[in-house]
């Protein structure tokens, strides 16, 4: 009787699956050629000189913003709280340590490039 259970619970999720599969091939079968092409047209792949002068940029402003609240916060301003302060100089840490690694790298494949024989 045990078995006859289990059987029939194991039925059921077939059911279930199958009923879930014919759902999902009827809402695909509704979707047209035309919905599943991309609306977007491709966009331009922008420079590495330019992807890097963003991010060196990206950096600077960080740590302008980290400085000038710095110096808010040691001056006594009240808008400056010390979480911000803080915050701030950590995000900034952070982005001049991972621009510092790309650069690390950028440098090493130049060597490597360099090394190679002709």
């Amino acid at each position: 009787m045990t078995n006859r259970v289990d059987i029939n619970n194991v039925l059921a999720d077939i059911r279930n699956l199958r009923a879930q599969m014919r759902q999902s091939a009827r809402v695909e079968q509704e979707l047209s050629a035309e919905q599943l092409k991309p609306t977007r047209k491709p966009e331009e792949v922008p420079e590495f000189s330019q992807m890097l002068k963003q991010a060196v940029d990206n950096v600077n402003d960080l740590q302008k913003t980290s400085s000038a609240l710095r110096t808010a916060y040691e001056q006594g301003d009240p808008q400056a709280d010390l979480t911000k302060v803080m915050i701030a100089s950590q995000k900034s840490s952070v982005a001049f340590q991972a621009l510092t690694q790309v650069r690390n790298k950028v440098v090493q494949a130049y060597e490597d490039i360099m090394k190679m024989p002709i």
